[in-house]
């Protein structure tokens, strides 16, 4: 059964995030607050944590489009192709924040994705994400957890997430009742930005 964790995003407890960082580089899935909808999460480096989450959400690994959460700009470098300066402009306007940009992917790209020409980069603005990743050392690999129940779409009560998921992760993680709506999708990897999907974000950034 996972264990189930208070950490506050006003000041995460350093202690509790290096108790999240364990179980991660132990190969564990955590499920983890973002600054919009819960997250279901993987050291981006461990490839059985990896097959993990395509399994439960029932798609192939190397086909899935899962995002990498980032600490920052720096970190995404290491996974995207060069950018341009009006690219990397946009991305200092939004990021951190909730969206998730599609880039083209360079060759660092772990063995899993490697016949993906574009990831999914998220910075969010939430600090125990964020510290979570820090502390780590490199990405973690995400998706958002989603209800069966088509009104509310995505839970935002930890305590309701933690009964429905604990016997599939190995970490829930309760930072505050999440959002209830998704990251603003743009891609990037074009000349043109294009809105794949409209979210929390606001378009004014582009």
């Amino acid at each position: 059964m996972a264990e189930f964790i208070k950490i506050y995003t006003d000041k995460p407890n350093e202690a509790a995030i290096a108790k999240v960082v364990k179980v991660l580089k132990n190969g564990g899935l955590i499920i983890y607050p973002t600054d919009t909808v819960y997250g279901l999460g993987c050291d981006i480096t461990n490839s059985r944590a990896l097959e993990r989450i395509a399994k439960i959400k029932g798609v192939k690994l190397e086909k899935a489009n899962f995002s990498f959460i980032c600490h920052d700009l720096s970190n995404i470098s290491d996974y995207v192709r060069q950018i341009d300066t009006s690219t990397f402009k946009l991305l200092k306007r939004a990021l951190p924040g909730p969206y998730t940009f599609i880039l083209p992917g360079n060759n660092s790209l772990p063995k899993e994705f490697k016949k993906k020409t574009t990831v999914g980069i998220r910075v969010p603005d939430n600090s125990i994400a964020l510290e979570i990743v820090r502390q780590l050392g490199n990405p973690i690999v995400s998706t958002s957890i989603r209800d069966e129940d088509d009104v509310i779409e995505y839970t935002t009560d930890p305590e309701l997430i933690f009964e429905k998921w604990q016997n599939l992760v190995d970490m829930v993680i309760d930072g505050g009742y999440g959002d209830n709506v998704a990251s603003t999708i743009i891609d990037l990897s074009e000349n043109e930005p294009i809105v794949i999907r409209e979210g929390k974000g606001s378009l004014d950034i582009l």
